[in-house]
């Protein structure tokens, strides 16, 4: 998978969840470029790591709503 490859993967499933289109452009950039955390700035595992955060937290919460709502189709129909 190219690098353009990972960026606008990390980037689709950041903005899925929730994260800002400019955050999900930034951090998908840093972690496409597979560099090691002590190649990055301190701005950029800030970045990163508060990115990753909102998305788990918006991950876990889907993850969790999803069975809820299929059941409730279940019962509305």
């Amino acid at each position: 998978m190219s690098n353009k490859e990972k960026k606008e993967l990390y980037h689709s499933e950041l903005v899925r969840y929730g994260v800002t289109f400019d955050k999900a452009a930034e951090a998908a950039k840093i972690l496409a470029s597979g560099k090691p955390d002590e190649l990055l700035t301190e701005k950029e595992i800030e970045r990163v790591n508060e990115v990753c955060e909102a998305w788990l937290s918006k991950h876990k919460r889907y993850k969790n709503l999803n069975p809820l709502l299929a059941k409730h189709k279940r019962h509305s129909h």
